[in-house]
């Protein structure tokens, strides 16, 4: 009996050891990444509205027209507080890590180019070359995931544990598809002063604690997840929060700056590889319910416009929906964050159901 104390005792003091080593590093890297915002924020927009002054995007409301020449790129200083914090936190000999910064990096170029031909030319690149960049990234990044890290490859499906197929090499075009999907998400909601912010901060704290979870082998035998070895992303996960908030400060209603698709399209793509890296990707469908009904009412105006001839929404994506309705801008934004805090809290609740 004292054996299995002592032993018990031992696990616990393992676990504690972890976690106030991880925990320590997080919190110095989300606030290093909070205070490099704040100290470049203000010499980084002024460089900005020189170089980087965009219009607002077609098919946006009359009230949108006042945004225009606003500077854009806002996501470029995302990532360079992003990358310049992973310097100094990250274990950068971990595969986990060096993939992870290789999806945000390609993902950027990406948006960068389109942004950029916004610029140049009134319009980004062609949505078929978009697409093929992207497709072409994401799968080179799934399986550079799936040979270097060789990860669980069955499908853990929330609130059916015990239900688990194996994807085998089915995972990379699997996981391919969930940066793209999640990737072209939050591109489609980062449409109002701060709105994709919002639930992205609340998307990359939830994934915090659940790649936490996920890479400590007792809690993860406890919740009956798959061991995904995945606690280092914690400290991934805590810069982009601290990088968001900075950003936040300036993207803030009225904004200062827009993030642009150098933003959105890697922030989607790396939320979307953090929840796989954790083995929980389907609980994006939960944490980031705001992307999906923003992506659904999309397809669901264009299904609608092409098959019935008329529109189920004012606009779509459906935040423009609400303005039309004569919601003010900031109510919008303020309730999706709302719903979308809640979304997470279930998300991390649902972990424990079986």
């Amino acid at each position: 009996m004292l054996y299995h104390l002592t032993h018990h005792l031992q696990h616990l003091y393992s676990g504690f050891n972890l976690f106030h080593y991880v925990s320590v590093r997080a919190i110095g890297a989300l606030l290093t990444s909070l205070f490099f915002a704040f100290l470049f924020g203000n010499s980084f927009i002024a460089f900005c509205q020189r170089y980087f002054r965009t219009n607002v995007r077609d098919w946006t409301p009359e009230s949108h027209q006042s945004k225009n020449n606003t500077p854009t790129m806002g996501g470029l200083f995302i990532l360079v507080v992003f990358f310049l914090n992973c310097l100094l936190w990250s274990d950068l000999l971990n595969p986990k890590v060096l993939i992870f910064l290789l999806c945000m990096l390609s993902f950027g170029l990406i948006g960068f180019l389109d942004d950029w031909y916004k610029i140049q030319s009134k319009k980004g690149i062609s949505a078929k070359l978009k697409f093929r960049l992207q497709v072409g990234f994401a799968l080179a990044i799934a399986a550079l995931w799936y040979f270097l890290c060789a990860p669980d490859t069955h499908l853990c499906v929330p609130f059916l544990k015990n239900f688990s197929p194996d994807l085998g090499l089915l995972l990379i075009p699997w996981a391919a598809c969930i940066m793209i999907a999640t990737s072209n998400a939050v591109n489609l909601t980062d449409g109002l002063d701060g709105l994709a912010t919002g639930p992205l901060l609340s998307n990359f704290a939830s994934f915090a604690i659940i790649t936490y979870l996920a890479g400590h082998k007792k809690f993860a035998a406890y919740l009956f997840i798959p061991y995904a070895g995945s606690s280092e992303m914690v400290i991934i996960a805590t810069i982009l929060i601290g990088a968001l908030l900075g950003f936040l400060w300036y993207n803030a209603h009225p904004a200062q700056i827009f993030m642009g698709d150098v933003g959105s399209l890697p922030l989607g793509a790396g939320l979307a590889l953090l929840a796989l890296m954790a083995r929980q990707e389907l609980l994006l469908i939960i944490s980031g319910g705001i992307f999906v009904m923003e992506t659904l009412s999309v397809i669901l105006q264009v299904l609608s416009f092409k098959l019935l001839g008329r529109r189920i929404f004012k606009m779509a994506p459906i935040h423009h929906h609400f303005e039309l309705l004569g919601w003010q801008e900031t109510k919008i934004t303020v309730r999706f964050w709302i719903i979308s805090f809640i979304l997470a809290l279930l998300a991390i609740l649902t972990l424990k159901i079986r």
